[in-house]
Parts: structure tokens; sequence; C-alpha cells
């Protein structure tokens, strides 16, 4: 067995979030650092099975990534590892920077895709692997399953009361939780996986700062108890909170109410006076951030609980199925099926309830859920994008179509060939779907599985099923066939039809019946690769610069000589945009005490800590102020403490005497880089004139200009700026 994380953070500032699709929310700076977190397990006994599992600080996993991260890994190992025995899976955080799938419908609330963004997901899934490859040896796993209460709610609870199988169990949300612990031979600790379903939602829209949520603050919290000496990401015991069947269970456990007069709002439609804007859910918590901490809380005391008390070893033994379906195309047969009848899917479709959203984070425009009737004026708009025919209509009813995805050419707008993956490490069975499982779903889904393990004599009374949700691609939601009926925001967002459970059932019956009986099933079809495919309207960062007679670093805003605990520290500097560096496993910010003894200066934390923030801000045209936060505990230990902040500023000149002295200030302080420009640039004469008479006409705020071999190109880099620039900034243009 082995563990690793690597950090995936991404862009902090100006790039839109992922999750709740809302343009207006994007990124002003840092809660907390991302991580992926991997494992992998080996089968000691020829062939020497082997599978990785990795859980991501993310919205979901998707292909466009997944297929990058497999590619690099044969690069580094051949065959060792491949589609078939590595999972990715999302902790479906709602606040971290988006851009990454690749698909329309995904990309389009962030402006299109963003390499940094993907970039920094693939590279951090790779490093995480790495990590744990290198960190393999002889161990055992051991699991314990309990159960959580008061976490998390259903959130469509109108929909569950459809299900004609909920009096078999009691509560509308699963609350068993599951733990994994990794330990070596020589009984050292090396990590914990746990599964618990609850969306990441903790911290709603308004959130500008990225985080990992309730899932995020938990691994925080574990890791910070089996490191305890250890900087965030830097300790050896990895603790992943993996996500499950979480698509219609919410941590926002006061449940929805009307803000405008504190009433419950409608319970089929969740709407107040008529309106779904009007209702929201709200956590346990006075504010968002506090709602955050207890849920995180809760999951990290049951699974330290459960953890410290794991006595139950997973017995040897590992295997696993894999293959790609066309779920637009799926043949049910009616041994699956809640109607009794041989059924199909349908082509990819979203009803009119997926844009009123959800209580926890309500859509902008005059939708509500539980809507099964169209509307003129939208049918008329949603017909610009693609127009379903009767077929379509009549296999996604009562579904209204808004958008028939699954229809538009020839750009992606939803993956429709989907990754369908089976392990088994001894006696567990991860089911990894690509989607978002409703409690009922994922309840069915499972039993769907125990039972083709149960006919074919492999299931015993120490066997245990769990799901990795969000996994390897994301398809969006999937209910029962009598949720899908009443077409709330689940619903409308299941996109392959009515059936698109039993679809799902029908194929991990498959996976599981081959499992056991080891054989091995076609690959499938090939999903489509979106790479060099994807659109993208994100303007890349400024330069930097600094107000006349300022320079970077200096303080605008100083801290105060003392403070009490429980206090808030601020400081804020000029600095630079972070997008100019995403500064991957270091820190945009330090908190140092003063050790007394040893006349040192300590870091005690970072940006990956919960008690900092991380804060940008614009000013002017090409200013930014950077303020660094540290909410200080009341039982802070009384000293000196400083607060650093770290950061890239962009800038051009590379004379020698420039090169010289930035190479150097790059190795002692990581904080500027070094533009190279070409000596022998040919293409303009008089360069020292023509450039600083152009330059200080049209762009005043040039501040640096060193010799003429540069200038060109440094005019030529402001002026591409200054026309975004102007083109952001006015939009009637």
């Amino acid at each position: 067995v082995g563990a690793g994380m690597f950090d995936i953070t991404g862009e902090v500032a100006e790039i839109g979030f992922m999750g709740y699709a809302v343009p207006a929310q994007r990124g002003i700076g840092l809660l907390q650092r991302m991580r992926a977190r991997a494992f992998i397990i080996v089968d000691p006994s020829p062939p020497n099975n082997r599978v990785v599992y990795v859980s991501m600080d993310n919205a979901m996993a998707f292909q466009m990534v997944r297929i990058e991260v497999i590619d690099r890994l044969q690069k580094l190992y051949q065959n060792l590892y491949t589609l078939k025995n590595v999972l990715l899976s999302g902790t479906h955080t709602h606040s971290t920077p988006g851009g990454t799938g690749g698909t329309v419908l995904v990309d389009i609330t962030t402006f299109g895709f963003v390499k940094e963004n993907w970039e920094a997901c693939v590279a951090g899934v790779v490093g995480a692997i790495q990590r744990a490859h290198n960190n393999l040896q002889p161990g055992y796993i051991k699991i314990n399953v309990g159960k959580l209460d008061n976490a998390n709610i259903n959130r469509s609870p109108a929909s569950y009361l459809r299900d004609e199988d909920r009096s078999q169990y009691e509560t509308n949300t699963d609350h068993e939780i599951t733990v994994l612990r990794f330990e070596s031979v020589d009984r050292t600790e090396l990590g914990m996986i746990n599964f618990f379903p609850v969306h990441g939602v903790s911290l709603n829209n308004t959130n500008m700062l990225v985080a990992g949520d309730n899932k995020g603050y938990a691994s925080y919290l574990f890791e910070k108890y089996k490191n305890p000496d250890a900087l965030p990401g830097t300790g050896k015991f990895v603790a992943a909170f993996g996500q499950s069947n979480e698509g219609d269970v919410s941590p926002n456990t006061a449940g929805p109410r009307c803000i405008d007069t504190g009433l419950p709002c409608d319970f089929n439609t969740s709407t107040c006076d008529g309106k779904n804007e009007l209702c929201i859910a709200f956590g346990p918590g006075s504010t968002q951030y506090e709602s955050t901490e207890i849920i995180g809380r809760m999951q990290f005391e049951s699974a330290r609980d459960l953890y410290n008390s794991a006595e139950i070893y997973l017995t040897s033994g590992v295997d696993y199925r894999h293959i790609y379906t066309d779920m637009q195309t799926q043949n049910v047969s009616s041994k699956f099926t809640t109607t009794g009848k041989n059924v199909t899917t349908c082509q990819a479709a979203l009803g009119y309830s997926f844009a009123a959203g959800t209580t926890d984070g309500p859509g902008a425009f005059d939708f509500t859920q539980s809507t099964t009737s169209p509307n003129p004026f939208w049918r008329f708009v949603s017909a610009f994008i693609a127009n379903p025919t009767p077929e379509q209509i009549a296999c996604h009813e009562p579904k209204p179509i808004l958008l028939d995805v699954g229809q538009v050419k020839p750009i992606e707008w939803v993956p429709y060939i989907l990754p369908m993956q089976l392990y088994r490490i001894g006696n567990l069975y991860i089911i990894s779907v690509p989607g978002e499982f409703t409690t009922m779903s994922g309840r069915r889904i499972k039993l769907t599985v125990k039972t083709a393990l149960q006919n074919a004599g492999a299931w015993t009374n120490s066997s245990h099923i769990v799901i990795a949700g969000l996994s390897n691609s994301y398809s969006h939601y999937v209910t029962t066939y009598e949720e899908y009926q009443q077409q709330r925001y689940e619903g409308a967002s299941t996109l392959y039809g009515p059936h698109t459970l039993a679809a799902y059932q029908q194929i991990f019956d498959q996976l599981t019946t081959a499992l056991v009986m080891n054989k091995t099933l076609p690959d499938g079809p090939s999903p489509i690769d979106m790479r060099g495919k994807t659109f993208s309207f994100v303007l890349p960062p400024l330069w930097d610069g600094v107000p006349v007679g300022k320079d970077f670093g200096d303080i605008v805003h100083d801290v105060a000589s003392q403070y009490r605990g429980g206090a808030v520290v601020n400081c804020t500097w000029y600095g630079g945009n972070p997008r100019h560096d995403l500064l991957t496993e270091k820190s945009y910010l330090y908190v140092d005490q003063y050790n007394a003894s040893t006349s040192q200066w300590v870091t005690i934390l970072t940006d990956a800590d919960w008690e900092t923030r991380f804060l940008w801000e614009r000013q002017s045209f090409d200013y930014s102020l950077i303020t660094v936060q540290w909410f200080i505990p009341k039982n802070q230990t009384v000293g000196m403490y400083r607060l650093r902040h770290i950061q890239t500023v962009f800038f051009v000149g590379t004379d020698d005497s420039t090169q010289y002295a930035t190479r150097n200030e790059q190795k002692i302080f990581n904080d500027v880089v070094e533009i190279g420009i070409p000596e022998n640039y040919p293409f303009v004469s008089h360069k020292e004139l023509a450039s600083l008479h152009w330059t200080r006409l049209f762009c005043p705020w040039a501040k640096y200009i060193f010799r003429a071999d540069d200038d060109v190109l440094l005019d030529i880099f402001l002026l591409i700026n200054y026309i975004q620039y102007y083109l952001y900034n006015n939009d009637e243009k």
C-alpha cells in the first residue's frame, strides 16, 4: 500500500468557480489549498493487480483530466497504470477555480477552458500518484463502518417520497460512514479514506475564496491530527474524505426558508411567493464559514473515532473491471426497470428545473423546481441551441426539455460515452460512477451489485460496498424513476431520461458478474478526447504595476503592535496578480513565530491553514493590493509574530545586469520571474527613439524599460494588454 498527496490549487483570482454556475462568483483569494490525495493498493499475489484511488479537492473529476493523467503516468510507468485501474473522484467542493472540464456546459460559466487550472489539476494528480507509488510498502488495510447523524439532510424530500422502497430505510439520506485505515507491516500509519455522502456547498455562491468546503476542512483537521508537527501538505499521513451518493444530500441542516419572511418554502417547488430566488437553505452555523467548520468537524470526529477503533482487516485480493458505455443508446432489460418493461435511454437533455437551481444555490431566472410543463418563451429560446424532435420529447417525459444538449454538434456540450468502473479490494467493493447519484439511486445500485455477488456465491457477511461519486467523468445527476417524475433539480439534470438508473444497474450487474467470474469485457467505444478542441474567452492576467513613488512590497495598511487572542490581523501590500504564479506546493503567505532561544523565525501557518486568508484586489489599472489575514485563536501562545507575503511579479527587462540580478533574486526569494528577449531582434531600426516615444505616449504606466532590444517586445506586450483591458471595461465597444 502507498499514499501521497500534491497541490492542485490553480488560479485563485479572477477565474470563475466551478459548481454553482454563477459567473459573478470569481476568485479573489485563497482560504485553503486544494490537494489530490492518492492511494495505491497492490495484490502481493500474482498477477499482482493494483488499483489507484485519488480523491481530488475539486468539484468533480473530468474525463479530459483523467485521459491526460493516464498519458503522463504511462510515460513514467508504461502500462502499470491505465484507465482501467485508476479512479479519480471529486469531493464536489463548489469553491474551486473552474475551466477544467473541456465540455461546453461545465466550462461556459467560467468563459471557457482555463489551461492553467487544468494543468495544475493534471500535474497535481500525477504528482500525488507518484508519491504514493514511491511510498509503496507491505501493509494492511483495516475497515470500520459507523453512523453519522445530523450532518446532512435531503434537499428534495418531495422527490424521495415518491420512492416505492423508502419504507425499507429509516432516513431519507444515507448516514453510513465508512473508513479505511492504511498502515505498514511495522504498524506505521500511512493514511485514511472516508466515504460519506454530503454536498460540498457549506460555502454558498457568495464565497469568493478558493476552499475545499466541508470535506476539505475535514481532511485538514485529520492530517493536522496525524501530522502535528508538519505544515499542511507536507506531512506523511494522507487523509481523504471521499464523496459518495450525495446527489440530493445537503450540508445545510437548518433547512430552507424564505429569506424575506422567514417562513418555510413551498414543499414541492422550493419557492417563496412563486420565486425560487427567495428560498435558500442554511447550515448549522451563524456564517457560511462556521457552517463549513461544523459539518467538516463532524465528519472528522466520526472518521477519527472509527479509524482509532478499526479492528477488521480487508481480506487479500485486488481486481477491477472497467468499460466505456454510450449512455444515449442503452437498451435496458425489464429485469432492471421500475416499469417492468424493456426500455431505452435518451439523447442527453436538461429540463426546466435544471435552471431553477437548488435550495443550496437558486437559479437566476423565473424557473421553479417540479416544472413538468414547457414555457413558450423558453421553448423558443432553447430552440436556438437545438430543437428537440418529437421522439426526444417523448423519450424524456415528463421532463420539459430546456437544453437539448445531446443533439448539439459538433462541440460536445456534455459527455455521453462514460467510464464505468468497479474495484474489489479484498471483501470491499467500490462502485465508481461518473455523476451524482441521489440517496435512493445509490442504495439501488449497491443492491444491484450485492445481488450479483450473491448470485455468484461471492457475498459474505464481511462484504461491504461503497460508492465513489463524481468519478472519472461528469454526467450530472442520476435519480430513480420515481424521483424523475417529480422533476425537481436532480430529475431535470438526469441527462439520459427516466431510465438512466436502470441502465446503470444493468451495466454494473454485468461488471460485477464479469469480475467474480474472472471474465473480460469489451472496452467499449472510445470517449471523445476534448484536448485541443476546447474554447476559451478567458483573458490572460495583466502585467503588474504600482503607483508612482511606490514599489512592490510597500505596505498600504500595517499591523498593530499588539493583539489579543480572537482578534484578526490584517496587513495589505502592493503586490502582483497571483495568476502569474500558482506557487504550487508553496504558499502566498506565512505566519512566523520568533523563537527567542534560537533567535530564529519559525513558520507556524501558511495559506493552506484555516486560520489564514489570502486576499487579492485589483486597484486602478494594473495595481494589485494583497491582504493577508490571520484569525488568531483565542488560546494562541503569547509571543512575537510576523506576516510574510511571497509572490511573483511580472515585468519585462533583460539586459545583462538585470538578468544576473533577477536570477539571484529568484533563487533566494522565489518572488520574481525572468522574461527572456532575443538580443538580435531585427525588425525595427532606431528602437530606442521609437520605443520610448510610443510607450510614453500610449502606455504611460509602463514602469520597466531597460535596453533597446527589449523595448519592442515590451511595447507589443503592453499594446495587447491595453486592448484587452479596454475591451474588457468597455462592453459597448
